[in-house]
């Protein structure tokens, strides 16, 4: 069964000896998040980065406590799906991809428990839930709150694990989105709505709605360039934020899923149960009834603030920049509520475990628009936008740069900067494997090409903010037909025969050997 809030989920850490208490008092300025680094980069018996979850019992300056790094290894992050394995998650995408359209009757009938199991999906939404159990219409301060600075550098305090909800002007559909917010004071933060971010596309639109030019629209959030500040409409845009969602629901916060598909469906589809949402006390939206701690709220058209720097998940501080001002307007918790949050920086972090999740169980739909995709690594080294190696099976010329500009024309996998592709036979989860084969494989000058396009705002190395150049290069084989009439040497294998005869006395040899 699906976890039904934060507090189930840390009960099952604590259970299987994935959670460990502090109770010595320590400062969400700097020191948790130096404690959690430290604990993040650590090795268990088996030499696996991670560490536990760590809960914080006694923060200085807050009697709530802090909840960091659940999400920080690869065991959890299949516990927070409840799956034995994260291809488990993909299976179940596959299958309903594989559904066709029914023929007749009897196939319409066969489609009735999918249709069903479909159905259970769907959020609802009910009277009140736990996140009502406090109600604070005034006198409510983000202060009292233990919210972390986590490097020097920091501009100060930021939320950094909220699901932030809002709702497209055009459609109704609501999103929630995870960006990060900088306290300003108790009642406002900053809101780091990046320009290709779905809750950007909604401020844009309710400033088209108020007859800004769509091309300075984000005024220079993200780089563009500054509007005047009478030239800003008046207005408001509603926000709502919970903080301490189930595990399924936080992580279906960062999914880069199609701006259609809202992410309490996909929560649901992960959880195989429907996410439970409540009416929000001052705003016009649905937040997790569940959830610890709801921020509402709304963001001001005619409002921005210098946002930043934050140490940020490149190992490099993101620079500041004017972003949207969020406006609080009420607070709900539970009773003695839990603070999640996290933190971000030179990798491993728990987000490498996040980004590796995103990878495996969206492979699936990235194959349903490049069906020749065998297999694809995002090494936590390459943060994710920097990198992505891509196995393919080969079967024209030229095959692995119509891949590239594939890859490139994706979603999120926009902002990737640099593209390998392989053959199918190539391991891509090997980096050293991939290095040696990828290596031998090129000729720099004809297998490399370089494109513009647009560039994840966190990147500082791009020429422009948000705009740079993309490098794709082509490490399969080269064929005749691709210009290459060299021979292609084998790949240096041992013929079976004499493999098995070794295995055969290996334990023998390995006693003589000292390496049992």
């Amino acid at each position: 069964m699906a976890y039904n809030d934060l507090r189930e989920w840390i009960d099952a850490l604590e259970r299987t000896g994935e959670l460990k208490r502090i109770k010595t008092e320590v400062d969400p300025v700097l020191e948790i998040a130096e404690i959690t680094d430290r604990v993040s980069k650590s090795c268990n018996k088996q030499g696996k980065f991670g560490g536990p979850a760590l809960l914080f019992e006694n923060p200085k300056g807050s009697d709530i406590p802090v909840l960091i790094n659940q999400f920080g290894s690869e065991k959890r992050m299949r516990m927070a799906l409840e799956v034995e394995s994260l291809d488990e998650v993909a299976d179940r995408i596959r299958q309903f991809m594989d559904v066709k359209s029914p023929q007749g009757f009897l196939d319409k009938v066969k489609m009735l428990p999918m249709l069903a199991a479909m159905g259970k999906f769907f959020p609802k939404t009910v009277s009140t839930g736990p996140c009502k159990e406090t109600i604070r219409k005034s006198n409510f301060d983000l202060n009292h709150l233990p919210i972390l600075q986590c490097w020097p550098q920091d501009a100060g305090r930021f939320i950094t694990l909220p699901c932030v909800v809002t709702r497209d002007p055009k459609t109704g559909k609501r999103n929630v989105g995870m960006y990060r917010m900088q306290v300003y004071d108790g009642q406002t933060t900053g809101m780091h709505w990046q320009r290709q971010k779905v809750a950007a596309e909604h401020y844009r639109e309710m400033l088209r709605r108020g007859s800004v030019s769509s091309v300075d629209i984000m005024a220079r959030t993200s780089g563009g360039s500054l509007i005047p500040e009478g030239e800003l409409p008046s207005g408001k845009m509603e926000v709502a934020v919970a903080i301490g969602t189930d595990p399924a629901l936080t992580f279906s916060a960062i999914v880069p899923a199609p701006p259609d598909v809202e992410e309490y469906l996909i929560a649901g589809f992960l959880r195989q149960k429907p996410v439970e949402l409540v009416k929000c006390e001052t705003v016009d939206l649905e937040v997790p009834a569940a959830a610890e701690i709801i921020l509402e709220g709304y963001v001001s058209l005619d409002e921005l603030r210098i946002e930043g720097p934050f140490g940020d998940h490149t190992g490099f501080y993101s620079l500041a920049d004017l972003y949207p001002v969020f406006h609080l307007t009420c607070v709900t918790h539970r009773n003695n509520p839990v603070y999640a949050t996290t933190i971000v920086g030179k990798p491993p972090q728990e987000d490498a475990y996040m980004g590796k999740a995103v990878e495996r169980i969206f492979l699936p739909l990235m194959k349903l628009t490049i069906p020749e995709l065998v297999d694809v690594n995002l090494p936590v080294e390459g943060v994710f936008h920097n990198l992505m190696i891509v196995s393919i099976r080969k079967s024209y010329p030229g095959q692995a740069r119509k891949v590239m500009n594939a890859i490139w024309s994706l979603g999120q996998a926009m902002f990737t900067k640099c593209i390998i592709v392989v053959d199918e036979d190539v391991n891509v989860q090997d980096l050293g494997e991939v290095t040696l084969k990828a290596l031998n494989h090129i000729d720099p000058e004809r297998d490399i090409q370089f494109t513009l396009g647009p560039i994840d705002s966190l990147d500082h190395a791009s020429r422009l903010p948000n705009f740079g150049s993309k490098m794709g290069i082509d490490a399969t084989r080269k064929w005749s037909s691709e210009g290459f009439v060299r021979p292609w040497p084998d790949e240096i294998l041992m013929d079976q025969k004499t493999k098995s005869l070794v295995s055969s006395k290996w334990k023998l040899l390995a006693r003589e050997l000292g390496i049992e």
